[in-house]
């Protein structure tokens, strides 16, 4: 029964985004949104105290943010003259991309967005980081054009997700700030060139999908550094894919990143290029710090909480990790083919 019921409702989730990315009114896209955050609720719902917590501080922050859209839509939808205000209808697009940014949890309204995650199992902390993105920052690329707002939305991303994420030692509050950083990479790749923001999300899709398949009951750093020595090839592949994740080539994840700070330069966004490229450092010296430790530190304490006779099929893991580490390569021939 409980299948079922998991079931039905990641279906109701999946409809639900494909029923705001292709709707033709704002009303459609919001009745969307509202479908997607019933449907979760009851998908990150369980016998825990700190899941019960995450949803209903996920509900409530989706409530106050559709309200904010719910708003906005309202008073674009009035027959009145806004002749007199100066770029009234710009500037209520902007409110109704403060309500969508407040629903993917990107800084600076990102308060919300770590302390979910933290409650939440790796299953769910995956839809949270992947697939919740897709809704909202398809309907940020139908009305995003550069400006002085959306840039310092996306410095303030990358500012607060680099300084965040020293001295962490929850996984997920730094998968967390890791996807705020790559959010804000990715707004900056819809001012530009749009396209590159879809491939930009199936490599951090890729990414993500093969750190959290690794992790199973790993929820500290302390935790990861005693697993982990039990194989070596689970050390290797959860190194490589936190270097894909950093953007260092030659791995996948180096691919999108360069992409946008091409299109970035040729579009005359050198301040902004510069500003990214700076604190996006912050974070890979934090993901070089962990790698480091992760290699060199050999320990047999255990926490009381941990199952180190865990049963991970490796086969899925390999073939996954060898798409995120040659996937590069392969791309640069093809294209070198063509």
């Amino acid at each position: 029964m409980t299948k079922m019921y998991k079931l039905m409702f990641t279906s109701m989730l999946i409809m639900s985004t494909l029923i705001s990315i292709s709707a033709y009114t704002w009303l459609g896209m919001w009745i969307g949104l509202e479908i997607n955050l019933l449907s979760l609720i009851p998908i990150i719902q369980s016998k825990s105290i700190l899941s019960s917590e995450s949803s209903i501080k996920y509900f409530i922050t989706q409530a106050i943010a559709s309200t904010i859209i719910m708003m906005s839509m309202i008073m674009m939808m009035w027959k009145f003259n806004f002749s007199s205000i100066i770029n009234m209808k710009s500037n209520l697009l902007m409110i109704m991309n403060l309500g969508l940014i407040l629903k993917m949890g990107m800084a600076p309204l990102h308060f919300w967005f770590p302390e979910v995650l933290e409650g939440l199992n790796w299953n769910n902390c995956l839809i949270m980081l992947t697939w919740q993105k897709i809704t909202p920052m398809m309907l940020i690329m139908l009305n995003i054009e550069f400006s002085i707002f959306y840039s310092m939305i996306i410095i303030s991303a990358m500012i607060i997700s680099g300084i965040m994420s020293i001295n962490q030692i929850s996984i997920r509050k730094l998968m967390a700030f890791s996807s705020i950083n790559h959010m804000g990479w990715m707004m900056s790749s819809m001012m530009t060139e749009k396209t590159i923001w879809i491939l930009y999300f199936v490599v951090y899709s890729i990414i993500t999908i093969n750190i959290t398949m690794m992790m199973k009951n790993i929820f500290y750093l302390n935790q990861l550094f005693t697993t982990l020595n039990v194989s070596f090839s689970m050390k290797m592949f959860f190194m490589l894919n936190f270097l894909s994740l950093s953007g260092i080539p030659p791995f996948l994840g180096f691919m999108p990143k360069w992409m946008v700070i091409q299109t970035m330069i040729e579009n005359n966004m050198f301040f902004l290029t510069i500003i990214m490229i700076m604190f996006t450092l912050i974070m890979i010296y934090v993901y070089i710090r962990i790698i480091m430790t992760t290699l060199l530190m050999k320990t047999n304490q255990v926490n009381w909480n941990m199952k180190l006779n865990m049963k991970i099929n490796k086969m899925p893991i390999s073939l996954l990790n060898f798409l995120s580490m040659m996937s590069l390569i392969l791309v640069t021939i093809m294209l070198n083919m063509m």
